[in-house]
């Protein structure tokens, strides 16, 4: 399916701008979905949640996002993409604020929920917005490519952000960013960046949107179950059922002359196979940073300011090769240099599933660089096809396909990865004798519980805590690590067979 615009005109000084105001929101919201990584330990320590709980002020975001996308897309085709933008920035700005103050993890958690609405609303707008922008295709592969460097980016400086502020304020101030985000765009956005709609909209489709949502939540929430409780009736069922609700809505929308979403495209091979690199990309990023910030704090013992500047060289590799990658892929097919970058996200975990408890600071920051190498290529290529391989009147669904995709990674990253560490952190620690019942169960849930707990014992007791909990935070994080390269290894062949005829 062939997605080239009727038109190519070259880009103005204006479209630069306007594409400068458009990577404001999303920065923002690719910050937050990482910016909780430096925020967690000192959560824990202040809020006191469970481990469930703490999984999900991290995964109720990407989680909520991921199940609205696809919906606020085909709205924004529908009633104006640059108008939903600007009713999404200024919810989020609003309800930060709550979410700053939140008193309890459920609080966060309520004020998660709301800030992923408003954010659904952003993401299909912007990358729709470039691809009216950007008629001439070599300068949108050059503005997808800032787009996605800048989404992938925003996620690794998410954490950077979290420790300069947490080693200054209190862990709510990583809500307030968007504050100083959004103010600009919502003053500029109106007079550079152009409307522009679907003039043969699909239907808005309740039902749809209804099923796409009971389809990820569910199966979620059983991967954390059987994290914390093992195989059960409910994790059971919850699985059939979020299954079955993804079932309903494929056939849904293939029986609808005009859907909200065309589950044709998923027939186009550069289409499908981009968006399991979009989806993988992520996983292994948000997976990635789930660990290396709490190993960084609490078992190297860095300050969230130092372990903060230990990411910086990571960050700056996912930058320089998602801009890299623009003149190769001319001379070297996009499906070849997209499985190149998922095996170098697979070295970086093998080094780290080798090194285990021997890590040091070194290794870690060199494996990071060597992920986000890999992450920066693959999500500019794979943004790029996706947005390129649909009709330009239903780019807004098709980059809310893209921004699914990156989201449902986010949420598998840390649901995935981050319940295998769990139960493995559970299964290993040992817990001293003599302890109240409370702090045992807040040192068995999390390592950011131990250390709290630790810090409040005597002598001995409280160092025999802190070296068991330690030791099997690492030893959970091999176990995850060697998951992570099997799953790298699959994509890569997946990645090779589906875009292995795929051109720029």
């Amino acid at each position: 399916m062939s997605a080239v615009a009727n038109t190519t005109e070259r880009a103005t000084t204006r479209s630069w701008v306007a594409l400068g105001v458009l990577m404001l929101p999303v920065l923002l919201v690719s910050i937050d979905n990482t910016v909780l990584s430096f925020a967690l330990p000192h959560i824990a320590r202040d809020l006191r949640p469970t481990a469930a709980a703490q999984l999900w002020i991290v995964d109720a975001y990407p989680l909520v996002l991921a199940g609205l996308l696809v919906a606020m897309g085909n709205l924004g085709d529908r009633f104006g993409r640059r108008r939903l933008l600007l009713v999404g920035a200024s919810g989020f700005a609003l309800v930060s604020v709550p979410a700053a103050f939140a008193a309890d993890a459920g609080q966060l958690i309520a004020a998660r929920v709301l800030l992923a609405v408003f954010g659904s609303m952003i993401m299909p707008a912007t990358i729709s917005l470039l691809r009216t922008i950007f008629t001439d295709r070599r300068q949108r592969r050059l503005a997808v490519a800032i787009w996605a460097t800048g989404f992938s980016a925003g996620s690794a400086i998410g954490p950077i952000v979290g420790g300069v502020l947490l080693e200054h304020f209190w862990w709510g101030s990583v809500f307030l960013i968007a504050v100083p985000l959004l103010i600009p765009l919502l003053v500029l956005a109106p007079a550079i960046i152009p409307e522009s709609r679907d003039p043969h909209p699909g239907p808005f489709d309740l039902a749809s949107i209804l099923l796409s949502m009971t389809a990820l939540g569910p199966v979620v929430y059983a991967i954390k179950l059987v994290a914390t409780e093992g195989i059960g009736v409910l994790a059971v069922a919850l699985v059939v059922f979020g299954v079955t609700a993804g079932v309903l809505f494929v056939r849904r929308l293939l029986h609808q002359g005009n859907p909200m979403l065309d589950m044709k495209l998923f027939r186009v091979p550069s289409f499908s196979g981009a968006v399991v690199v979009n989806l993988v990309s992520v996983f292994s990023l948000v997976g990635f940073l789930f660990f290396i910030t709490q190993h960084l704090q609490l078992v190297i013992g860095m300050s969230p300011f130092d372990a903060a500047i230990a990411l910086i060289p990571g960050t700056v590799t996912i930058i320089a090769a998602g801009l890299i990658v623009v003149p190769i892929v001319r001379h070297v097919r996009p499906g070849y240099l997209m499985a190149i970058g998922l095996g170098m996200s697979l070295l970086a975990y093998a080094s780290v599933a080798v090194i285990g408890s021997d890590a040091t600071v070194f290794s870690l920051v060199a494996a990071f660089s060597l992920l986000g190498a890999g992450i920066g290529a693959a999500e500019t290529l794979s943004n790029d096809l996706i947005i390129s391989s649909v009709p330009e009147g239903k780019a807004g669904a098709a980059s809310g396909v893209s921004e699914t995709a990156y989201e449902l990674g986010a949420v598998l990253g840390t649901a995935v990865l981050g319940s295998i560490l769990a139960a493995a952190y559970r299964g290993s620690i040992v817990i001293p004798a003599g302890l109240s019942r409370a702090d045992a169960t807040s040192a068995r849930e999390t390592l950011g519980g131990a250390v709290g707990v630790a810090s409040g014992l005597p002598g001995s007791v409280g160092d025999d805590l802190l070296s068991s909990a330690r030791a099997a935070f690492d030893s959970g994080v091999v176990a995850t690590s060697w998951v992570a390269v099997a799953l790298m290894a699959v994509a890569m062949a997946v990645t090779l067979v589906t875009l292995r005829r795929a051109r720029a």
